[in-house]
């Protein structure tokens, strides 16, 4: 399992909306079908953190270009959406998982968005994943 985050370009605000979010959830609940499950996810803003996990075949830079590409169709802004590249850790513990899920979790009460984690509605998980 992979912990994934990418930025927009610029840091532009491009993500925290409904748009944006359900394309990601289309993508999400497909992603079986390409060998990819994703797990917990934020969006935020200007950049999203995702877990995910792929089959034996699986190329996460590959997979992150097809996400972007697929986003990119909901953000009506002019092109470069995107930061290049990606940052990516490597879970190997559930107690790493549970660390890095609480940061990300904590991620919109830290930027001042909501007073309460439960209040950001552009998070969620799609498939249950385990370390």
């Amino acid at each position: 399992m992979y912990f994934v985050t990418f930025n927009t370009n610029h840091r532009r605000h491009l993500l925290a909306n409904e748009r944006v979010h359900q394309r990601f959830i289309a993508f999400g609940e497909t992603g079986l079908s390409r060998g990819a499950a994703i797990g917990r996810y934020v969006i935020m803003p200007d950049h999203i953190h995702l877990f995910v996990r792929g089959s034996l075949d699986f190329v996460l830079a590959q997979w992150v270009r097809i996400l972007k590409r697929s986003l990119s169709a909901a953000i009506p802004e002019t092109t470069p959406h995107w930061q290049s590249g990606f940052f990516d850790h490597l879970i190997r513990h559930s107690e790493s998982y549970a660390e890095k899920w609480e940061y990300v979790f904590r991620n919109p009460v830290r930027a001042g968005f909501v007073k309460d984690c439960q209040e950001w509605p552009w998070q969620g998980e799609i498939e249950r994943l385990e370390a």
